[in-house]
């Protein structure tokens, strides 16, 4: 199988109330980039949790990575997981931890030399503008500047796998195009990035598929190949921002 997700008639219902989502079906590959958009209440937030694997379905078959994740031990998931970034729209930091430990995370616990991590957290935090910031812990940072710690801290570790919900939607347009230019450089190296938005400046003529939600079904347009969105333009172009994967 190379769908790197892949979901087949898949329906989900909380309780005894009605489906959430209704018979959806479909697959990303890798490398992709997709837009994830509906309006609030269509079930963005539910099947984003299924594709990072904190939520399972009602029925219908999902796919991550090859693996079934209706028939794999729920201790096996925990190898997948590490392979997936999530950038949460409620951040999830740790408060008692800086900006800097907060990034530090998801390399620590791989076991990376230390030198090593200072050198990578250090140089991304610089690049989401928080350079003055690595000390603070995050009660004391704006919401804005949460969520670029999120951000950080979900690709640091440079995923196969990038879930993003609302990722500009807290910062201003120049920070926004630097968020939206590091997706872009992460995608390059072949992560597949899924981003869920309300902004339509960030969808319209990116080139990229765009899996519309509305009421608990799914629609996908645009073309459905490998291809770079492109959006800056559209966010306010930093032109001397340059960051190595």
């Amino acid at each position: 199988m190379n769908d790197i997700i892949r979901f087949e008639n898949v329906g989900l219902r909380y309780g005894i109330g009605p489906e959430v989502l209704q018979d959806i079906s479909f697959d990303l590959k890798p490398g992709s980039f997709h837009f994830l958009t509906g309006p609030s209440g269509a079930g963005k937030s539910s099947l984003l949790k299924i594709m990072y694997l904190a939520l399972r379905p009602s029925r219908g078959l999902v796919y991550i990575f090859g693996h079934d994740i209706s028939t794999l031990p729920r201790k096996n998931t925990l190898s997948l997981r590490r392979r997936i970034g999530v950038v949460f729209q409620e951040f999830r930091l740790l408060s008692h931890l800086s900006a800097f430990d907060n990034v530090a995370l998801p390399l620590r616990v791989t076991g990376i030399r230390e030198a090593n991590v200072r050198k990578h957290v250090e140089e991304l935090l610089v690049w989401v503008g928080l350079k003055d910031h690595m000390d603070a812990r995050p009660p004391t940072l704006s919401g804005g500047q949460q969520q670029r710690v999120a951000i950080a801290r979900a690709v640091i570790a440079r995923p196969k796998l990038l879930f993003a919900d609302e990722p500009t939607g807290n910062v201003d347009d120049q920070i926004a195009a630097r968020i939206m230019h590091l997706f872009e450089e992460l995608n390059k190296t072949g992560t597949t990035v899924v981003i869920a938005t309300h902004n339509k400046a960030m969808t319209n003529g990116s080139g990229c598929p765009v899996m519309k939600l509305e009421g608990g079904l799914l629609k996908i347009t645009g073309p459905m190949k490998k291809k770079l969105v492109s959006v800056r333009h559209k966010l306010g172009d930093d032109k001397k921002a340059t960051i190595e994967f």
